[in-house]
């Protein structure tokens, strides 16, 4: 270990320097971090979980409602840590003769696991060593593997497909989680076992190992849907995350089988063997808290406050819906229901899966109706050959926390209604489900506006 190590981006290093300086660097960075923010908002100390899981302490914990000069302090302590592993990985990469843009893993949650196993694994490559790769003693795996192309691919497949469904229930049934390692981790690693294993004996065209790559998700995705495991809704919509990033694992595994390195593909499967429970253990020790997030949507009604509120605290059964959003399956609203008046009056928004229970907390007529929600259906109906599926991720994975009515009268004598949900949802990246989520809230927010504008324009004006 040399201390240029850290900031040479021209230079080599060996497995060894790479894994010590990466132990050394995550411990100093934790307790740097503890020190500049002492805990977090709900009290609890910055663990090593939330560095193990690739988080690190900007991602997920640290508050958005504080003001950004508190971030500056983890920021400034953040940014020679990320210059050095950077810097650490690139040199290593130099070493291994693999390719240096594979460094940007570094910075993907759940992915950097693969490029640290590929690196602690993966040995220096001083001197060209096709000939030594060519007449190496068979290996283990090329003793069992068949020779044929689609031997050798069946395979790759099988043992993809295995990793990835056993993965699966352990992170959704036995940790009850849907983070970075099942979106993300796991999809990139079955892609790079199944091509991995297909260019075992000989190296292969691109196109048949990103082939073999999508051939092991979609085996993968109809064994989920017939062990029960997950519905088609759901397949359907971690499909354009687990595709593109199973030929990402692919085409890290062809460019490993092109540079010649066919003798070191046992010690490889390592990486998916190590990486799968290292990702999701670490992302169960973290636990990263759900962000609340708020979807608001709003139409102008021909009507006065005082005609458009009683629509609002309760309406009748509404039509069957028409989008095909529900169609498939989302949950939709059918109609609303008040057992009492004012605050602590008790809305049930019934849906097509269950009723929303709604505690009033704020009862300003005709401005404002405010409530909490104290029980969620499931979000979705699963389209399943089973008489039912019922996935964790159905249970408290996307729940409603709060939610209001505001009436805002206009100048033409009408009324501006606003629809507002506050929600959480336990499911990584955040990003992209929240892309979905926020457009289902929103159209079921159309729903339930058009209704009431519907029947309040219609109804008779009060004597």
């Amino acid at each position: 270990m040399k201390l240029n190590q850290l900031w040479n981006w021209s230079g080599t290093i060996g497995r060894g320097p790479f894994v010590l300086w990466g132990a050394l660097l995550v411990a100093l960075k934790w307790n740097l971090d503890r020190f500049v923010l002492e805990r977090r908002p709900d009290g609890s100390y910055i663990s090593i979980a939330d560095y193990l899981q690739g988080s690190g302490p900007m991602a997920g914990w640290f508050p958005l409602d504080r003001p950004i000069q508190d971030a500056w302090p983890l920021m400034l302590v953040a940014v020679p840590f990320l210059w050095a592993g950077l810097v650490l990985t690139v040199q290593r990469l130099r070493s291994a003769r693999l390719p240096l843009w594979l460094a940007v893993l570094f910075v993907v949650p759940a992915l950097k696991w693969v490029l640290f196993l590929v690196a602690a694994l993966v040995p220096r490559r001083d001197t060209p060593e096709s000939a030594a790769n060519d007449n190496h003693p068979p290996t283990w795996l090329e003793r069992v593997c068949p020779r044929t192309r689609l031997g050798s691919a069946f395979a790759g497949v099988g043992l993809s497909c295995a990793l990835l469904w056993s993965a699966t229930v352990l992170g959704t049934q036995g940790f009850g989680q849907y983070g970075y390692s099942l979106f993300l981790g796991l999809p990139f690693i079955a892609g790079f076992l199944a091509a991995l294993v297909h260019g075992v004996h000989e190296k292969r065209r691109l196109l048949d190992s990103l082939g073999v790559a999508a051939l092991a998700i979609l085996v993968a995705s109809l064994g989920l849907l017939a062990l029960a495991i997950e519905g088609v809704i759901c397949i359907l919509m971690a499909a354009p995350l687990a595709v593109p990033l199973a030929l990402f694992g692919a085409l890290l595994a062809h460019v490993i089988q092109a540079a010649n390195r066919r003798s070191q593909t046992p010690p490889l499967l390592c990486v998916g063997l190590l990486a799968a429970p290292l990702m999701l253990g670490s992302e169960r020790l973290a636990d990263a808290p759900a962000p609340l997030l708020e979807v608001k949507s709003s139409l102008d009604i021909a009507a006065p406050p005082e005609r458009v509120w009683r629509h609002v605290v309760a309406f009748a059964e509404l039509p069957p819906p028409t989008e095909w959003l529900f169609r498939l399956g989302i949950a939709y609203p059918v109609r609303a229901e008040i057992f009492g008046s004012g605050p602590g009056a008790i809305r049930h928004c019934v849906f097509s899966t269950g009723p929303f229970v709604e505690p009033i907390e704020i009862w300003d007529e005709p401005k404002l109706l405010r409530f909490t929600v104290t029980k969620n259906p499931p979000p979705m109906q699963e389209w399943t050959p089973y008489e039912s599926v019922h996935p964790p991720h159905l249970e408290g994975f996307l729940a409603s926390e709060r939610g209001q009515f505001q009436l805002v009268a206009l100048p033409d004598g009408g009324t501006r209604l606003e629809g507002t949900t506050w929600y959480r949802h336990n499911m990584w990246p955040v990003a992209y489900w929240q892309t979905l989520s926020d457009y289902i809230i929103h159209r079921i927010h159309v729903r339930v506006l058009e209704n009431i504008r519907s029947r309040a324009e219609a109804a008779p004006p009060p004597p």
